[in-house]
């Protein structure tokens, strides 16, 4: 499985059960990512993609459990620390900015190292980093 999750400057990725921002190009460009695979997704990050509704989500509140080898699974309201043991990468995308938070995922905590990293430009963020990490 491929984990991806959306981080802030400070590693936060949920304050008060929920998520800190999101982005309609952001999100265009994860399905993009998994054209071919799969996007794997709980209903609670379902609701961010209604108008973006594509053949490669699916959506399971088991999802990590479920996602085979080379598929994509959006983590937004659950660590990936838990299912590192069944991730081959790790895509964090990065808000470069600071919002609330009270959940938090360091990815230098891990054995991943980085592989690649690109700059997009979103629709509400001027910045969106996305880093590859492989073990």
């Amino acid at each position: 499985m491929i984990a991806i999750i959306c981080l802030d400057d400070k590693n936060g990725y949920l304050f008060n059960n929920r998520r800190q921002s999101q982005d309609r190009i952001l999100r265009t460009k994860l399905i993009e990512m998994a054209c071919g695979s799969k996007l794997w997704m709980n209903a609670y990050s379902q609701r961010q993609f209604e108008n973006e509704m594509s053949p490669v989500i699916s959506v399971d509140e088991e999802f990590p459990l479920k996602a085979g080898e080379g598929e994509y699974c959006f983590f937004e309201n659950i660590s990936p620390a838990d299912y590192l043991d069944r991730s081959e990468e790790i895509i964090v995308v990065k808000w470069n900015r600071v919002y609330p938070s009270d959940r938090k995922f360091d990815i230098k905590s891990t054995s991943y190292t980085m592989e690649a990293s690109e700059d997009i430009q979103g629709s509400s963020h001027e910045k969106i980093t996305i880093e590859r990490y492989r073990t």
